[in-house]
Formats: structure tokens, sequence, C-alpha cells
């Protein structure tokens, strides 16, 4: 399916555009501003607006535009889309008060409008779509209160404008980026299969993460679901896990949410990922952006902190990982390297004398018996410097296995953190979400 109109519109108007940033229309048409193609600001008051030429009627627009974005009362929208008969292809409904708050009629009517006129419809009661290779931006949530996420290889894909503004943060704060986001509502029309669809073809996309309530089609769904997830991962989390949250989500989006159960285990069947939580989420949604996933499941554990090694190994046998102990050979090799305080087993545990090189000595010994590695650097002790990051660095090229940093928060680390993700090497807060953040690579 071609939604090209909709990420990259090369036209767009804005029908209920405002002069003021304290309304929706004039925010939007403020991050419109950014927009590289043309953009028609529509509302009679005016002549112009924020340096544009304002036009009072959508039929005054001098040309046949790709993108209408509507901003109006609800009751406005079916003749809106009429008077764009042959002058639109698709629209972003961003008007609330349709299904969601119990009026189904006028949105069949909206719906049955749009397949009339061959309008492809996002919404209506969404956010619409940001995408910031293309300097796209429909959000009508200033960049003072929403700062949006670096330009990076993560597509959102969600039906709730909260969860979008929610994971920008948690997408800026994991230092990844985003290549498209869409806040898709009620989808009438265009839904999160539809834009799975798009995605899987997107160059700028590599990782797929979508907050679903509910499903329309469940046929098409798993289908399109299922090819994406074979090109590029894709995570997706569900709401409204018991009946209580089926009822809210209903009186989200007005679209039932069906049994969480019954939809967990066809995403098993079929091989998709599912995150448990929104922290979950963007823990494998990072691993994923910056690593290259890997076959089998064996882990070795380094650390300087016996008790964060603990805590991982828990978190592997929860993930159904495998903290294989160390071949004997290995263990004697490293017992006449490393000082006789070194506890030399799965986890390694370095202690609180560690040097940086000690980390290296450990992987290269081990790298060909395990897939993937979790590494502890805590790094309030004096033998962990900065260049523990150059040395992992290069370590990581060479095996070209996934490596995944737990690192506490300090001041003392915050710049080692910066230098391993800049390479490219997933950093998490605690044990567990590191954890996480592998088992998201190895299958």
């Amino acid at each position: 399916m071609n939604l090209e109109c909709f990420f990259n519109p090369r036209s767009i108007s804005l029908i209920g555009a405002s002069h003021s940033e304290r309304k929706l229309g004039g925010t939007i048409l403020k991050n419109l501003l950014k927009f590289r193609g043309r953009v028609y600001p529509v509302n009679p008051k005016y002549n112009d607006l924020m340096g544009l030429k304002a036009y009072r009627r959508v039929e005054e627009i001098p040309e046949i535009v790709d993108l209408s974005i509507i901003i109006r009362p609800a009751t406005e929208v079916p003749e809106i889309l009429v008077a764009q008969r042959d002058m639109v292809r698709c629209a972003i409904i961003i008007s609330a008060g349709f299904a969601e708050v119990g009026e189904s009629k006028l949105q069949d009517e909206v719906k049955r409008l749009g397949q009339e006129l061959g309008i492809r419809i996002l919404g209506p009661n969404c956010m619409g779509i940001y995408n910031p290779y293309g300097k796209l931006d429909t959000l009508f949530l200033p960049y003072e209160r929403l700062k949006r996420p670096k330009r990076g290889n993560i597509a959102v894909t969600s039906q709730s404008g909260a969860i979008l503004s929610y994971l920008f943060g948690a997408i800026r704060a994991a230092n990844v980026g985003i290549s498209r986001a869409v806040h898709y509502g009620n989808a009438i029309d265009i839904d999160e299969s539809d834009l799975y669809e798009y995605l899987m073809h997107d160059r700028d996309t590599d990782v797929v993460i979508s907050y679903i309530e509910s499903v329309g089609d469940g046929r098409k769904f798993i289908k399109n679901a299922t090819v994406l997830s074979e090109k590029k991962p894709l995570i997706i989390l569900k709401s409204g896990k018991g009946s209580r949250g089926e009822v809210a989500a209903y009186s989200h989006t007005g679209r039932l949410a069906g049994r969480y159960e019954v939809f967990s285990s066809i995403l098993r069947q079929f091989g998709i990922k599912e995150a448990l939580d929104l922290d979950d989420l963007t823990d494998k949604a990072k691993a994923l952006s910056l690593l290259r996933s890997s076959k089998g499941n064996r882990v070795l554990i380094i650390t300087n902190g016996g008790g964060s090694g603990v805590l991982a190994v828990d978190e592997c046998m929860r993930q159904d990982l495998e903290v294989t102990p160390l071949p004997e050979e290995k263990k004697e090799r490293l017992r006449e390297i490393f000082p006789d305080f070194y506890v030399v087993n799965n986890p390694v545990d370095l202690t609180a004398q560690v040097r940086d090189e000690d980390y290296l000595v450990v992987l290269k010994e081990l790298k060909d018996f395990y897939d993937g590695f979790i590494v502890i650097a805590l790094a309030n002790v004096l033998g962990i410097t900065e260049r523990l990051s150059e040395i992992i660095k290069n370590f990581k090229e060479d095996s070209q296995k996934p490596l995944i940093f737990h690192i506490d928060q300090s001041e003392i680390s915050r710049k080692l953190i910066a230098l391993l993700e800049r390479s490219r090497i997933p950093v998490y807060p605690s044990p567990e979400r590191a954890v996480r953040g592998l088992k998201a690579l190895l299958s």
C-alpha cells in the first residue's frame, strides 16, 4: 500500500489553521513551517497566517494537495471532506468527537465519504505523523512541551497519543532515534496493519514498535505483522489485558479490544515479539536499533559487583537464557591470569579491584563459547576509566556478537555511557533491563 501522501507529501492544506499557538490549529501550523513542501492554511478570518497566505475555503487552494489536515469540530468534517472532492489524496482528521464519545453514526458517515471520494484517512481522534527525515510534524504539541527525538531507525505506531508522547521521551532518554511516528486514533481507514505494510519497505526504518489497544481486521493484522517481522524486528505492546482494560480501550478509541490471552498466544504462534510494558518496549527497541540480532541463547555475564551479577542471572532464567558454565580449560586459563580473589565462574566477578583490560581478557578467552554478553561495570571504582569504551568497541567489531552493558547511573559514569553508545553499544540502568535488551537480540 502506498502511503507516501501521508509520510512524504509535497503539499499540505491545514483546515482550521490559527494565528495563535494557544490553539491546536496554531501549534500545528507552527510545526508545519519547517516542512519542505507547500503549506496552505485555511481559515476564512485571515488573509495570512504566520507569514503564509491564508485561504478562506479549500476550493480556493490552487492545486490538488497530497495531504489535508483537518482540525475542526467533528460535525463539520463530512462537509469538509465533500468540499475537497478531487482536490486531495489523503487526510489526517485530528478532530475528536466520534465513536470514542458514542458518535458512531458520524464516524461511519466520515468513513463512507472517504471511500466514496477516494480519500485515504488517518484518524479521526489522532495526532497524525512525525517524519523527521521529511521535516513533517502534524502533532499538536509544541516543541517546548514535547521535545522530539533525534533522527534514527525506529518507527513508532501508536493507537494512543499519550503513549506516543511517552515514547518520544523514552526514546530520547535511551539515546536512540525515530524514523517515523504515527498516532492513528480511531483508525476508520488506515490502521496498524496498513502501517506495517508501509514500514516494511521504508528505507529509514530498521525496527518497528507498536502500541495497540485493539485490532480491527485480525487476519490482516497477523498477515502484515508476520511479513513485517520476517523483514525487520517488530515489537508489540498490547494493553487492555483484563476485562476492565478492554472497556477502557473501547472508550478511548471506540474499537473492541478482544481477549488478551488469545492475542498473545497468536503472537507467539507466529513468532512476533511482544513487550511486557513500556520499559520493556523501549529496552528491546534500543537493543535492536543499535545491534544486529543473532542466533543462540548462551549468555556470559562479566561483572565487578557480585550482587548485580546475581540479579542478571535471575533475569536470564526468567527470559529462558542459559547462563552456561565456563569450559574447564578456560577456567584454568583465567585462574592463571587473574588474582585468586577474582571469581572465575559465570558470572565472572572481577571484584572492586577490576581494571579496564580485565574485561577484554575474559571476552577474548570466551568469545567463541557464548552467543551474547552482559558486561556490568560499576564505575565508581578506580580501575574503570573511559578507556573501557575503546576496548569494548574493538572487541564488538571483531566478534560481531551482541554485547550489552549495565552501568550504574552517576556523574562518573555519564561520559563512559556516552562513549559506549556513540559506538552503538547499548547501556542500561539495571542488570534486569540489560538482560531483557539482550533477549530481544537472541533467538
